[in-house]
């Protein structure tokens, strides 16, 4: 077990509040390119803001003693995307690059990772790819972040079975753990209607080398809590295998967050209220937030969870 793998098996891990909502609403900084926010380093003011939003996510981690894993704003960042955006593949190994340099300032325990995503839509699952199209475009990244040296790989907001599996094939083929995390509906199903426990049980029996665990992203609390109740998911995969949520502080569903020119938003001390039942009730051991949290949320789920972990 190399560095990275160890922390990412810690009892307790932060991971980073949002980026792409702070970089847009705080800094006026344009989020929606080709290859969605692969290109703000090369902006006027870019790269500071993600220095800045990074590290106070990385005081709040400093404060409670806890690893802090980050990772780069680089999503929608394929050869497709970033052929079309008219970045080359150094916009990966710079993302890495200015990620990791933050890394090693920290003077803590701390991961820089380096983003995947699906393909089409990771809300409603329109344009995602087959297992077979997703195992081919995604090795090309997969290996950029190798070759960048990034600690881990991320794959966030995975909607449908096929691009899971196709993404964890050609994450596999690199040396980096990685994890991989679900774009999940109330009623305990990817947004292709597939089980949690299905997903999960179909990636760790089909991939060359399993993910260190699967998690979701930009979902409530609330909703994530509901979708792990439901009968279907009632299986030792889901319990042993589901453990982390960067969460939404919006308590809607994917389809009307996405339409919404609103950003939606509740208290850290009711988002940590959340958090800290789904550590209570599912055994999660990784924390963090995403749209409409900052390091006031992340604070509060610090804290939260640490209370817990020593009462």
């Amino acid at each position: 077990m190399n560095q990275a793998e160890e922390i990412l098996h810690r009892p307790l891990v932060l991971m980073e509040g949002a980026l792409g909502e702070r970089l847009k609403r705080d800094y006026g900084l344009n989020t929606n390119g080709i290859a969605g926010m692969s290109h703000l380093i090369y902006e006027t003011g870019g790269s500071e803001a993600l220095r800045e939003i990074w590290n106070t996510y990385i005081d709040v981690a400093r404060r409670y003693q806890l690893p802090l894993i980050a990772t780069t704003p680089t999503r929608r960042a394929n050869c497709q995307s970033l052929a079309a955006a008219g970045l080359s593949h150094q916009a990966i190994t710079d993302n890495v690059r200015l990620l990791a340099s933050v890394r090693d300032a920290s003077g803590i325990p701390m991961l820089a990772g380096g983003m995947m995503g699906c393909s089409g839509n990771a809300y409603t699952g329109e344009g995602c790819l087959s297992f077979t199209q997703a195992r081919e475009l995604h090795r090309w990244t997969a290996q950029q972040y190798e070759a960048a040296h990034a600690d881990f790989i991320f794959a966030a907001l995975i909607p449908t079975l096929p691009e899971a599996l196709g993404l964890a094939h050609a994450i596999a083929e690199t040396t980096l753990p990685y994890l991989i995390s679900l774009t999940i509906r109330e009623d305990g199903r990817l947004i292709d209607g597939t089980p949690i426990a299905e997903a999960i049980e179909a990636v760790d029996a089909g991939a060359p080398r399993k993910p260190v665990f699967f998690m979701s992203n930009c979902v409530h609390p609330r909703i994530l809590h509901a979708a792990l109740r439901q009968p279907i998911n009632q299986k030792p995969s889901v319990r042993e295998r589901f453990l982390g949520l960067q969460a939404n502080t919006a308590d809607m569903p994917y389809h009307l967050l996405d339409a919404s020119s609103v950003l939606y938003t509740s208290s850290p001390e009711a988002l940590a209220e959340g958090m800290l039942a789904l550590k209570q009730d599912f055994g999660f051991r990784l924390f963090g937030g995403c749209c409409g949290t900052d390091a006031r949320h992340l604070e509060a789920i610090a804290n939260a969870i640490t209370q817990n972990a020593i009462a």
